[in-house]
């Protein structure tokens, strides 16, 4: 029998220690816009089939809530404030209700670990799974307004204002959903603070802010989307007001900048725990 120094050997003391030395540099981490894309496809990808019934549902919510509205209100600036909540009303429902639920799901499952352990930036494991979520909006958006628009009897000249509506509007119900999905401690409350930001998105969103009384108007400035109605609300009329319509949705924007960076940093807390 011969013998062999160990050193010389692949599975030998020497060879594990520079092999250990080799491996104890890891790679980069990945670049925000990248990552951003990957995990927006991913989730859209993952949410295509799951999401679409219930968008149905929110659409439909919508529809029937300005079919029972049309025998109250019949037109003028009541109508216009019915149609424009009730289409940011798809939004939230989206954005805001099931987003909440998703990262309470999420955390509660351990699937917050998965992400924990890849090379991407926190913020872009938000701002991917709000994109791709609000993106399932848009089509129930769309369809909400037109039909408002035919059973109200508003113009639709303006309606390209939702191209900047609803990411606007997405992105401040997105990172609110987000931020409460992550900071509720159990995923039953998650579901009911999502619910709960619904109905006051259709309670404040919808009904005509004239027939509120004082207290609730001032709840109603609080709410992110009452910006987003507002803005599309302003575009029925003939003459626009843009200014104040920039003004909405410049409060939209930044309040979306808000949200989503309570989101990541609830993101952050709660996948270190």
């Amino acid at each position: 029998m011969s013998v062999v120094p160990a050193d010389v050997l692949p599975g030998g003391a020497l060879a594990v220690e520079e092999t250990g030395r080799g491996a104890a540099e890891l790679g980069p981490r990945a670049r925000m816009w990248p990552a951003l894309a990957a995990v927006y496809r991913a989730q859209l990808s993952r949410a295509r089939v799951a999401r679409i019934p219930l968008l149905f549902v929110a659409t439909f919510q919508s529809i029937g809530i300005m079919v029972l509205m049309r025998g109250v209100v019949t037109g003028g600036g009541e109508a216009e404030s019915v149609v424009a909540g009730s289409a940011v009303l798809v939004v939230a429902f989206v954005a805001l209700n099931l987003l909440a639920q998703y990262f309470g799901q999420l955390r509660a499952s351990g699937g917050l670990d998965h992400y924990a352990t890849l090379p991407v930036p926190p913020a872009a494991v938000v701002l991917g799974a709000a994109g791709a979520y609000a993106s399932f909006t848009v089509p129930g958006t769309v369809i909400t307004a037109v039909f408002g628009c035919v059973l109200f009897g508003l113009p639709m000249a303006h309606l390209w204002v939702l191209v900047a509506v609803i990411p606007l509007a997405g992105a401040a119900l997105s990172g609110l959903g987000a931020a409460l999905g992550l900071l509720a401690p159990r995923p039953e409350l998650a579901t009911l603070l999502g619910q709960l930001g619904m109905s006051a998105a259709l309670l404040l969103g919808v009904l005509p802010a004239d027939r509120l009384p004082e207290v609730v108007r001032f709840a109603r400035d609080l709410l992110p989307s009452t910006y987003g109605v507002e803005a599309f609300a302003r575009t029925f009329g003939e003459h626009p007001d843009w200014a104040f319509v920039l003004g909405d949705l410049a409060v939209c924007g930044v309040v979306g900048v808000v949200s989503l960076a309570v989101a990541t940093w609830a993101y952050r807390r709660a996948a270190v725990r």
